[in-house]
């Protein structure tokens, strides 16, 4: 949870620095009345042309940030969608297989990726803490599993790209017999093929 907050705040950074960079501006200010007598006293509207003298065969500026504008926010989230596949691993509370809602939106990264490339496959490993019984903690990593994989498949993953396995209470993440260490082995991790 602190690696997807710290990567939000990176972004968030990220974009405000963007933002602020293209809204900067030369240092030199004009009076209210001014910006429209000198658009009005050249003949042109706002933004100029490049490439040639008229504006049916240039480019204008106002069109170029615009362009810009948009190439930065595609990339902006294509890195966003990157860092969201780095997670790779899902907690659930206790005794249930319930998706919570922080991990839905890594889920639907890790489903356009897989959507995107048909021939990447994913094992999804159902775990669940110590408690109850192994034939019910089996039944319950599966549950988990089943959910994550429903989750997807609504969300653009091919059924054929997914493999469901548990493990129960077979492979803790954290030993010990406690809250801490029961949160951290109520889980399904994602193992990309």
């Amino acid at each position: 949870m602190m690696k997807t907050m710290s990567r939000k705040g990176l972004f968030a950074l990220a974009m405000s620095l963007g933002l602020i960079a293209g809204c900067s501006s030369t240092g030199e200010t004009m009076e209210e009345g001014q910006a429209g007598a000198a658009g009005a006293e050249s003949g042109e509207q706002s933004g100029s042309t490049v490439y040639g003298g008229g504006a049916e065969d240039g480019i204008s500026s106002s069109a170029m940030s615009e362009s810009g504008r948009q190439q930065a926010e595609a990339a902006a989230r294509q890195a966003e969608q990157q860092a969201m596949r780095e997670i790779t691993t899902f907690y659930f509370d206790f005794d249930t297989s319930e998706i919570k809602p922080e991990a839905r939106e890594v889920l639907i990264a890790h489903a356009m990726f897989l959507k995107a490339n048909p021939g990447r496959n994913v094992r999804l490993e159902g775990h669940a803490d110590e408690r109850g019984t192994k034939e019910y903690n089996l039944a319950l990593g599966d549950r988990r599993a089943s959910a994550v994989e429903r989750f997807l498949i609504v969300n653009g993953a091919s059924r054929g790209q997914i493999e469901t396995i548990s493990y129960g209470e077979e492979k803790p993440a954290v030993m010990g017999s406690n809250e801490s260490a029961w949160a951290q082995n109520r889980r399904v991790e994602l193992v990309f093929e």
